[in-house]
């Protein structure tokens, strides 16, 4: 039975973290061992600042519209309400703009919330 010789395949792994931790500071992007643990920990840090990113945006909208509401003499949430009494589906991310560049637009929705 032939012996198998990892050479190969051993610097492939290698270079594929050494190519993943170019740019690091000191060991991290030079010794094997410490770039592989940095990247493993860069990779999961990626991941869960995807799901913070969301997050994130999601509470800089609820912050505008709550801004843009109460200039009209509303709260956030009876804004929301009133929206959804009367059938207006509008996602935050859109309100948040119509509350930043289109004030005569948001300003009409809130009357619209305000009578619901």
């Amino acid at each position: 039975m032939a012996r198998i010789k990892r050479a190969v395949n051993a610097v492939k792994k290698r270079r594929k973290i050494f190519k993943l931790s170019k740019g690091y500071f000191g060991a991290k992007s030079k010794q094997y061992r410490a770039a592989s643990e940095q990247v493993r920990r860069s990779l999961r840090y990626a991941f869960v600042g995807r799901k913070m990113k969301k997050r994130n945006f999601r509470r800089l909208w609820i912050a505008r519209i709550n801004a843009g509401a109460r200039m009209n003499g509303i709260s956030y949430s009876r804004l929301m309400d009133g929206l959804k009494k009367n059938g207006i589906d509008i996602n935050r991310k859109m309100l948040s703009e119509l509350a930043i560049n289109d004030a005569a637009a948001f300003t009409a929705l809130c009357e619209k919330a305000k009578n619901a």
